[in-house]
């Protein structure tokens, strides 16, 4: 699959420029910085030129051109992956094709409950845009502030209300999209129902911008909430966090909308390193499990159902402590301690990461026998497990010993990403939950899925991108 991209000649920079005009076309290397990092600055590639197209048409120009010469192309949303998918390699020969100008919101049909979008809408644009005709856009990420929704579909994120609305596949019901050659696929429908063959939007959504650059969606909206039931419990053993979930689960159904795991260590790191926030319990516990149930209806009578599965919840033992938010401040600052979680660790040094995901009964396995697989591998390190049990998807992060120089302890990032990774695999889980696989997980991908898998994907690659432009190195070496 993998092959060298032809670094194109100056002919080809000035037909690419000359598509978008020279205000949107980014040559000098300082200019071009912010569009070849990533926030972690783990990837540092280069790029002959950054294009930033402000219209479906100027994306299928630019195609056409990069399909013609053989140019690769890196498509590029907001620029908050996590695997590197969106960072051209070292080569200097791809060309970043931005959708940051694509950012209109293009129809809100209240009757369908859909909104269709620009791909380079950010996520919480479009959260607003929602909520401004009384409706809700339930995907929520801690980057939702710059992740724009071409992104977050060519990764197929999930978030923290994967549990009542599904992931971004779950939320899409059609799209507009480049391939490769040029040619636009306009699949802007809104229909729940279309059982015509081959569902198409779903090979795009989570290919990481290697079959065809999505350039806008239809967008599934749902009623907003009126009320809420915001709380965190406090517990001694993670075996007991299924247990829990079920129960509220089972009580609650489809009002139970968010059920997060945090470690007493997660948690200290957000109470040392973030801004106004406090521990809710007056005394520590090891595990913590934030959770949310709402409902678009007044009068539900959420507050004394939680308050009845809570109480069952202490009785039987899966809990220790449990606390209510008594006002949107108190629920704000519950939520805090889960939104801070990623970027507080930066402060304690390296941090070695692991996006995954396990059969939810199978999550405290997984999270003790990876803990001492770490101990024995790194001695004094510090595993800081959180994440989505609803799902299973655990954000499995090492912080480096204390004792250990940063450098030396990153060097262990591979050898214990592959340790870790054997541990899902034997679990029956994935490799990659939400966050893709991008160059960070190509060759653990080889591994993680069976050859027919594997045979099955590239020819749908070929097939799409028979040229090998779009985003080549990414999923497949």
């Amino acid at each position: 699959m993998s092959r060298a991209p032809r670094k194109p000649n100056a002919e080809t920079i000035a037909a690419l420029v000359g598509i978008v005009g020279e205000v949107h076309a980014i040559r000098d290397e300082e200019a071009m910085a912010p569009y070849l990092t990533e926030w972690r600055d783990r990837y540092r590639g280069k790029a002959s030129l950054v294009l930033r197209p402000g219209s479906t048409e100027e994306v299928a120009a630019i195609l056409k051109c990069a399909n013609d010469t053989r140019t690769a192309i890196v498509p590029q949303g907001g620029n908050t992956g996590l695997v590197g998918g969106q960072i051209p390699f070292e080569s200097g020969h791809e060309v970043v094709v931005s959708l940051s100008r694509l950012d209109q919101v293009l129809d809100l049909d209240l009757a369908s409950n859909t909104m269709t979008v620009e791909a380079g809408l950010i996520l919480a644009q479009a959260q607003e845009a929602a909520s401004s005709v009384g409706r809700l856009f339930p995907l929520s990420l801690a980057s939702e502030g710059s992740a724009q929704i071409g992104g977050v579909l060519a990764t197929n994120a999930g978030g923290m209300a994967v549990l009542a609305y599904g992931s971004a596949r779950d939320l899409t019901l059609g799209l507009e999209v480049v391939l490769a050659d040029g040619r636009v696929w306009k699949g802007l429908k809104s229909l729940r129902k279309d059982n015509s063959g081959y569902d198409l939007k779903d090979l795009f959504i989570g290919s990481e911008g290697t079959l065809g650059i999505i350039t806008a969606a239809v967008l599934r909206l749902y009623p907003k909430p009126v009320e809420r039931v915001t709380g965190m419990a406090g517990l001694s053993r993670l075996e007991n966090a299924p247990a829990f979930f079920a129960r509220l689960y089972e009580g609650a159904g489809p009002m139970l909308t968010t059920i997060e795991i945090m470690s007493r260590a997660g948690v200290e790191f957000v109470l040392k390193h973030g801004t106004g926030a406090r521990d809710p319990f007056a005394a520590p516990h090891p595990w913590y499990v934030l959770f949310e149930f709402s409902s678009p209806r007044e009068g539900e009578g959420l507050g004394e159902l939680a308050e009845t599965l809570l109480q069952a919840g202490l009785q039987a033992e899966e809990i220790d402590d449990v606390v209510i938010a008594s006002s949107l401040t108190q629920a704000q600052e519950l939520w805090r301690l889960r939104e801070l979680m990623s970027e507080v660790q930066r402060h304690e040094g390296g941090s070695i990461k692991h996006d995954i995901s396990v059969p939810v009964a199978r999550v405290p396995e997984f999270i003790a026998r990876a803990n001492q697989l770490v101990e024995l591998m790194i001695p004094g390190a510090r595993p800081v497990p959180f994440g989505h049990l609803g799902d299973g998807n655990i954000h499995y992060n090492v912080s480096q010993p204390l004792t250990m120089d940063r450098t030396v302890f990153l060097a262990n990032w591979e050898a214990l990403n592959a340790a870790v990774h054997e541990i899902v695999l034997d679990l029956e889980g994935s490799i990659s939950a939400e966050h893709g696989i991008g160059r960070m997980k190509r060759d653990l991908l080889l591994h993680a899925k069976q050859d027919v898998e594997i045979e099955m994907m590239r020819k749908i690659k070929k097939a799409f991108d028979p040229n090998n432009i779009l985003n080549p190195g990414k999923l497949f070496a």
